[in-house]
């Protein structure tokens, strides 16, 4: 069922784009594999195995108004979750990632995480201190196939939940966070490469500023991101 509703999908997505170009790639399309940092995988993995160590700077939006102050940080991207290394428009799979050397991708995963969410916590100390549990459900980047041919989604879940720094009492229920954020195909990701914008770096940043959104009273708001995220949800 999945599968044909994905051909469902992916069938209407043609219909409503048919009359655009595919925006290709204009070199060989090569491993992302020690790729710059930008706004995906900020300080995680002390950019050592994340990329160069001097990757441009950008710029975070202003800190959101947050009546706790992170005091730590726990990351939990579970062993079950399957990983898939098929260099396919869509592989199937947990995790897909691929700016990282051949490795652990669940401990890779979770440095990226672990950066992204410090820097987000970093613009937030005032308020209650608090320990932030997170869950990773999915964490879907690009293949090298995708990357550089037609782009896509960057489908990011995980469940979120925050306890008292003093007494480690629950505060509030657990709460699932779907942070799909558009991911640059074909020559506009060359050209973001060149800059310095790898997925990671974007993917960290993303991440950064969805913790700043939740810890908000508006909360991060999940983009339409059109057919491949809703493809990315079966």
């Amino acid at each position: 069922m999945k599968l044909m509703k994905l051909i469902t999908l992916l069938g209407l997505g043609a219909m409503v784009s048919a009359c655009a170009n595919i925006e290709t790639a204009t070199r060989n399309a090569p491993f992302e594999a020690t790729p710059a940092v930008t706004s995906a995988s900020v300080d995680m993995m002390s950019f050592a195995a994340t990329g160069p160590a001097t990757a441009p700077a950008i710029d975070a939006p202003q800190a959101a108004a947050s009546a706790f102050h992170i005091t730590q940080i726990n990351v939990d991207v579970p062993q079950s979750l399957k990983v898939s290394e098929a260099n396919r428009y869509y592989p199937s799979g947990d995790i897909v990632w691929r700016e990282d050397p051949l490795g652990d991708r669940h401990d890779q995963v979770k440095a990226i995480f672990q950066t992204a969410l410090q820097r987000g916590a970093d613009t937030m100390t005032s308020g209650a201190p608090v320990i932030l549990d997170v869950k990773v459900s999915r964490f879907h980047a690009l293949t090298e196939k995708a990357r550089y041919t037609v782009g896509g989604v960057h489908s990011i879940a995980f469940t979120m939940q925050l306890r008292d720094a003093n007494t480690g009492a629950l505060i509030g229920e657990p709460h699932q966070v779907k942070a799909a954020l558009k991911a640059f195909g074909g020559q506009h990701a060359i050209e973001a490469e060149a800059r310095g914008e790898t997925q990671k770096v974007r993917i960290t940043a993303h991440l950064a500023d969805v913790l700043r959104q939740e810890m908000a009273s508006v909360g991060f708001q999940t983009p339409n991101l059109g057919v491949m995220q809703a493809a990315n949800q079966l």
